[in-house]
Parts: structure tokens; sequence; C-alpha cells
């Protein structure tokens, strides 16, 4: 039985890789099927050629890898994931245009599941969008917190019981509500996704999903995710 890859991410989230197409010879393959040739076994041969590949930006072969994640996480994160999707629809030219999204429903199915920050962070001073370091009063914050969560919760259900639709009644919560989707995308709209989060900059609960992704898609595909990550940091 194949062992399913899967990591814990935040309180209550996963990441979890449901299917994958292609390994680290696809890319090389797919590039080599110009020449009306193609390889059984990877070699050194194939780790140069993909490198060339990523660095004069020929990212065609790294679109036959695909891999389907089912992700759970709070509606903030998925909010910010979403872009990346939203992005490359409205984006005729892109050449990363191979998505799937579905999400799970609140209309059918209660929300449950909310997202409890383990720590308070404190606003950037230089950053308007950024946080760093913690508050000092931690425990004022997470009183705030559970105080609030406990008054909209009850009134979340209280509505329900009342007969009032799940659709309607939703509208009573707030964006650390955990949400699910399936998202579908090829190995160069996952590595974009990473590298776009998965930095000092990005907020930290989104880049916690950017670092498990990783670990699986490295899991995947060795050679091309670290082929990938070479080239990138050379161009920083």
């Amino acid at each position: 039985m194949e062992e399913r890859l899967i990591r814990n991410v935040l309180d209550k989230g996963f990441i979890e890789v449901i299917d994958h197409l292609g390994n680290d010879l696809t890319v090389a393959n797919s590039a080599r099927v110009s020449f009306g040739k193609r390889k059984s076994e990877y070699d050194e041969r194939d780790r140069v050629l993909v490198k060339f590949l990523a660095e004069n930006k020929h990212w065609s072969p790294f679109r036959h890898l695909v891999v389907q994640f089912h992700v759970k996480a709070p509606e903030f994160v998925m909010r910010q994931w979403y872009k990346h999707v939203v992005g490359i629809e409205t984006t005729s030219n892109s050449s990363t245009k191979d998505h799937a999204w579905n999400e799970i429903s609140g209309r059918y199915v209660p929300v449950a599941d909310f997202y409890r920050p383990s720590n308070w962070r404190r606003q950037s001073d230089d950053n308007k969008q950024a946080s760093e370091g913690s508050i000092e009063n931690q425990d004022a914050a997470s009183k705030l917190f559970d105080e609030s969560m406990s008054a909209l919760i009850d009134t979340y259900e209280k509505l329900m019981e009342l007969g009032v639709a799940k659709e309607q009644a939703r509208i009573m919560l707030p964006l650390n509500q955990y949400t699910e989707v399936y998202w579908t995308a090829s190995f160069q709209a996952i590595m974009n996704y990473i590298e776009l989060r998965d930095e000092p900059t990005a907020q930290w609960e989104i880049r916690q999903y950017a670092i498990a992704m990783k670990e699986l898609v490295v899991t995947l595909y060795p050679e091309t995710v670290n082929i990938w990550l070479e080239v990138l940091e050379g161009k920083k």
C-alpha cells in the first residue's frame, strides 16, 4: 500500500497529496521528444538538460508534472492562496494557466473548525502589511479572542437552530474558519506558489503551507525540485 503523503499544518489544518502525474524523468523526456527520443532511466545528462530548461525559462516541459492536493486551511489563508488561481485565469498570456480549484461549501456543510493562533504577533514598524515578534500581553489577546469566538459560534449555531439556512447563518463567521479545497496544478504553478509564499515577507500562516508543500513535492520529484530551487537561488 502506497504511503499517504500528508503534512499537518497550524492547529487543525493539513495538506495532502491525493494524486500526481509524472516523475523526475518526465521533464527531460518532454523536452527530448522534439528530437524523437525518450529515455527510461534518469542520469546526469537529464539533470543538465532540466537545469538548462529552468535557467532559460523553457517552462512547458515542467507543466507535464501535475499534482492534486487536498488542503485544509483558514479562510484568510485560502484568500491569499486563491490569488494565484485568479491571477492566472485573468491573464490570457500566462504560461501557468493550468489550475483546478474546488472548495467545500458552507451552504451544505456546517462550519466546525476555527484557527486559534498560538502566538499574537506585533505589527511591524516599517511594513504596513507585515508582523514581527510578539506582543507582550499574550494572555489578554487570547482572552479577547476566546470570548469573541465563543459569542460568534454560539450565534451561528442558534441561528441554525431557529431554522436559518446555513448559507445565511455563516455570515456571522470570521476569517479564521477552516475551509477545504482540492487544488490541482502543474509543477511550474506549484513552484511559483512556493517561491512567493515561502519567503520572509509572506504571512507566517500561509508560509507554513508553502513549506509543507515543498516537503511533499520534493518527495515526489526530488531531482526536479532541487534543480528548480538551485536555479532560483542562483538568480537572487
